[in-house]
């Protein structure tokens, strides 16, 4: 059985750990130091990324130097010794992998699921937050949105490692979004109390985001109505909703 542990690294980033038995792979490590620091003297057999951005790859040279290990992610970024794309399926610690091409965030943003014998598990990057969705930085509303569909897709137990703590302030942003959803005001409650303890607020699931995640939501009257006080067709598409509601979280 694979374990998963996040590390904490940078301003607000989770660099996830995955273990089983001695091997030790890590996704997105935006920072050496916290890695080589919850490795101990353990070594690292792999790396694996999302896309580009440094808070994601900038650890990635020293972990290589000392470790001399595969890096598998987008073709794009510069030490990656096997190029993945939407569609592959590769075996890492000891299990098999899917690749998703969620571009929008990154025109090169790719999330990589797991499964093992607990199910299947989604490392999302910066496509889908907790509660929230990554900027476009890239990408169109269209492409995200598209991004997004694949990922409410999965199975509703499909566990969500997305690598930021971003989730309270999304939530205060869905709550504004949609302020008549008690599942929303109901995780404010539990996320405000595990970061009281220091605890991450994630993984999250997709059942979970399909029920407080506004980016999912497009359909709901009340974020409709919203999305209309802020200029859109309450009648309009998907997509127009979802370029709204994006656009508004970039000024909240």
């Amino acid at each position: 059985m694979i374990t998963i542990r996040p590390i904490a690294a940078l301003r607000d980033n989770y660099i996830w750990h995955l273990q089983q038995n001695r091997e030790h792979w890590v996704v997105d490590p935006g920072d050496a130091g916290p890695v080589f620091a919850q490795l101990g003297d353990e070594q690292l057999s792999g790396i694996l990324l999302t896309h580009h951005h440094y808070d994601h790859t900038d650890g990635v040279k020293a972990l290589v130097e000392k470790f001399d290990c595969p890096v598998l992610g987008p073709a794009t970024i510069n030490g990656v010794t096997r190029a993945l794309a939407d569609g592959d399926q590769f075996e890492a610690i000891g299990h098999q992998w899917r690749v998703i091409g969620v571009p929008g965030h990154t025109l090169d943003h790719i999330a990589l699921l797991l499964e093992d014998e607990e199910g299947l598990h989604l490392f999302c990057g910066d496509t889908l937050f907790a509660a929230g969705c990554g900027r476009l930085f890239e990408g169109t509303p269209e492409q995200m949105y598209q991004s997004l569909s694949k990922l409410a897709a999965l199975p509703p137990d499909t566990r969500v490692y997305c690598t930021h703590e971003y989730t309270l302030s999304n939530l205060q942003f869905a709550k504004a979004a949609d302020p008549n959803n008690e599942d929303v005001t109901a995780r404010i409650e539990s996320a405000r109390a595990a970061r009281a303890e220091s605890c991450p607020t994630l993984p999250s699931t997709i059942a979970l985001e399909l029920a407080t995640n506004p980016f999912l939501r497009t359909e709901t009257r009340s974020i409709r109505q919203q999305a209309a006080a802020r200029g859109a067709n309450p009648n309009g598409s998907a997509v127009e909703i979802f370029a709204t509601l994006r656009q508004w979280k970039d000024v909240f």
